[in-house]
This record gives C-alpha cells, structure tokens and sequence, in this order.
C-alpha cells in the first residue's frame, strides 16, 4: 500500500485529551506494577498487558463523554488565589466555595485521583476483578496527568507566552525519544495515608515546574532558526511537522532531567496507590485469581469529536 506522505501543520495534529501520550501513559501502569510487593504484583502482573493497553482509555473516553476532559487538568492560575494553599483540598468544601460549575471548568485533577482511587477500593473489596483492571488503569492514568506541570496553568499549550505546541513537546515527544535513556524504577510501592492530600502534593510539585518548562523552552527558541527548530517525523504514514531532533535534544538537556524524574515519580505514585486501595480494602487474595479477559469492547475514537481541549496541539 503506497504510503501517504502529507505535510501537515503543528496547529492541526491534536492529542487525546492531551497528556502524557499513549507512549509514556503506558509505560507509566506497565513500570507500575514492579513496584508493588510480590503479594500484590502477582495478580498485576497476570494483568500487565490489559493494564497497560487500558491506560489510555480515559483519553479515549474524551471522545464519548463531555464530562471526561476536566477529570485531566487543572488549572490553578484560574482560581486566582494567593497560593494554591488556598484552594480547599476537600470537594465539598471547595464546591462551597466556588460552585461546581467552575470548578469543572478549571479541572478537577487531584479531586479525580480521589473519586478513582475510593472506586478502586471498593472494587478491591468486592473482588470485582474487572473492575480493578478498569479503575486501576484510570487511576494511572490520572496520576500521570498530574504529574504533567503544563497540566496544572491555564496556558496549558503556551498559547499565552507565544509558545503553541509545547504541550504535546514536553510530555510526547521527549519521552518518545530520551525514554530508552531513563531508569524508571527508583523506589517500592508504599503505603499511603492520606490519597487526597498526596494528590494535592503532585499537583503542587507539577505546578512549581510551569515557569522552567515555559521560561528554558523560550530562552532555546532564541538560539535556534526557525528552520532548525522544526523538522518532520513520520506518525501512521503521515510526514507531520513538529521539533526537530536537534531542538528537541537541546530542550531534553536544559530540563536538566525534569521529564525522567516526573514519569519516574508517577510510577513510583501509581504503584503505591494501588497498593494502598488494595491494603485499605483489607488486602484480599488474589493469588489464585486468573487472568482477566476484557468483556468491554474497545473505545472507538473513529470519525467522533474530541470533547476536550482541542488547542492542545503537537
């Protein structure tokens, strides 16, 4: 079959729901599971393929639900606060404070990582083998996003500092590239006392980011010509143009790391995550429990809208 060669601009290549990737979100639940304790890491690992494929499911979900997209985002700058210390930590209180309405429109990330979590004790309690592979992979996934500093500012894609694109730059296309390059394994899965305060802690870690990510992607742009800023890599037998590999090298040094270090901690994060729902659910047997056959059918994204932001371009 002839292969289709079209050159296509940065401003219309979209990402699902815009995080980390399908490449690093799956790599993000797959590195998850050897972090859990062997009591634990038997059950996932019968699981690993399904637990990773189903990774990027809530991506997918943007497509299908309207209601999907704020669950990966949130955007602190929006709330106008002092400190992000002023946000209430607790749904209902922050409902309270600035109604539901506007708390959907600035996203609901760390409070999403709660609502998955609690369903993924329950799911644990109920032995609902399905359901753990479901919730357990969303709950990866939303970790992962949380761990994305752009994930947490209203100039999400740096629309607002004359930087479009560099969203899909930072979360997609370096760890495509530098990932063979990083050691993702950089501690045990523990237990966690408090889900929704440890949440928060990423986002507020992710957040502190923004400015370098911003601030060193701005200061590269001047020392490199336009021409040698972009380039095209082939993506499903189409040529797309997008940061050359030079710029893209460039950008991957002056983060001094940061990328390695934010997959590496949510990893880290999603192990224990699931380690704790399970701990908190009782810590039931799974040992003998076999593997899970997906009865859900795949997600069909084909010919459908995404609901979520479309801006977030690569």
């Amino acid at each position: 079959m002839k292969r289709l060669l079209i050159m296509i601009s940065l401003s219309f290549i979209f990402l699902l729901c815009n995080s980390w990737g399908f490449f690093a979100h799956k790599k993000i639940n797959e590195y998850a599971v050897y972090t859990l304790p062997s009591t634990l890491a038997s059950f996932y690992k019968k699981n690993i393929i399904l637990i990773t494929e189903k990774a990027v499911d809530a991506d997918k979900r943007c497509y299908i639900d309207s209601l999907e997209s704020p669950r990966h985002y949130i955007d602190i700058d929006d709330y106008e606060e002092p400190t992000i210390d002023s946000i209430p930590i607790h749904w209902s209180k922050a409902k309270e404070k600035y109604q539901e309405k506007q708390l959907l429109l600035n996203g609901i990330v760390p409070w999403q990582i709660s609502f998955s979590y609690n369903k993924l004790v329950e799911a644990f309690k109920n032995k609902n083998v399905t359901q753990i592979i479901r919730f357990s992979a969303d709950l990866g996934h939303y970790i992962g996003d949380a761990h994305v500093p752009l994930h947490t500012t209203k100039n999400y894609n740096g629309q607002l500092s004359n930087q479009i694109g560099i969203h899909a730059f930072w979360e997609s296309r370096l760890p495509e590239m530098f990932a063979s390059q990083y050691s993702f394994i950089k501690g045990r899965a523990h237990f966690i006392k408090d889900p929704l305060n440890t949440a928060w802690d990423i986002v507020k870690q992710s957040n502190l980011l923004v400015d370098s990510v911003l601030i060193i992607e701005k200061k590269l742009d001047q020392s490199f010509s336009k021409y040698q800023k972009y380039g095209f890599i082939e993506r499903n037998n189409i040529l797309i143009r997008t940061y050359s590999d030079e710029y893209a090298k460039a950008y991957h040094l002056a983060l001094n790391g940061m990328v390695e270090k934010r997959m590496t901690s949510a990893i880290q994060q999603v192990g224990s995550f699931w380690y704790s729902a399970w701990v908190e659910a009782g810590q039931p047997n799974l040992k003998n429990v076999e593997k899970v056959k997906s009865k859900e059918s795949p997600i069909d994204t084909k010919d459908k809208k995404n609901m979520g932001r479309e801006d977030w371009q690569l």
